[in-house]
């Protein structure tokens, strides 16, 4: 059973996710929070598998909430609600922790789909979702904050691996990987594991960032 908890200060759409989720066995909601400092607070108490979250609160938006929350031990898979196209907080989010982005006009399936997702310790990055994340680093005038020495060396990762993760910072899928290196998908799998380990990322999304900062990605033209 997936536990979750729902971080949204509209009232409304906390219970359209709280019906959702009800109807789905393997999942269940565990707690709600209107505000950031709320999530925090409630976070650490109920212990959940995943919380959904909203980027624009008031009291503390998403992200300081998220960079709270993820920097506990054992702590829950973020994923931020938010409407994307509107957005500029993506970077930030990304930062302090999230594992992925649900958007708030999102299939309700997609929805369930991402939770479960997350909660496997997987990201949810789409390949629409990594260019507009390639975009918003491009397009910032601020320099990004410094990148850990593994992503500016990648000490110890072999040419192969550099391909895979070039072809993860586009936002390709493991199956996707493996038919344009024409290699199986378990292989692909392999080394996107060894890649988390080697570079010591979060997840499927640190990824991204790390293939943007070393130069793998170039920002769209």
């Amino acid at each position: 059973m997936v536990r979750v908890l729902l971080v949204d200060d509209q009232p409304l759409i906390r219970a359209g996710l709280r019906v959702l989720v009800a109807d789905t066995p393997d999942l269940a909601i565990v707690g709600e929070a209107g505000t950031g400092a709320e999530a925090v607070r409630l976070a650490a108490e109920v212990r959940p598998d995943v919380v959904v979250m909203d980027i624009r609160m008031p009291d503390m938006d998403g992200i300081e909430a998220t960079r709270r929350i993820t920097a506990s031990a054992g702590a829950a898979h973020v994923l931020m609600l938010t409407t994307f196209d509107d957005d500029d907080y993506v970077y930030g989010s990304l930062r302090a922790g999230a594992s992925g982005f649900l958007v708030k006009d999102m299939a309700l399936e997609e929805i369930l789909s991402a939770i479960r997702v997350v909660a496997g310790g997987d990201a949810l990055i789409a390949p629409g979702v990594t260019r507009r994340l390639i975009e918003e680093f491009a397009a910032r005038p601020e320099p990004a904050p410094a990148p850990a020495p593994a992503a500016r060396g990648l000490r110890g990762v072999t040419e192969r691996e550099r391909e895979v993760l070039t072809l993860v910072g586009r936002g390709m899928s493991n199956a996707e990987i493996a038919a344009h290196l024409t290699i199986s998908a378990a292989t692909a799998k392999a080394h996107v594991g060894r890649l988390l380990t080697k570079l010591d990322a979060r997840d499927r999304v640190h990824l991204v960032i790390i293939a943007y900062e070393a130069g793998l990605v170039a920002p769209p033209r």
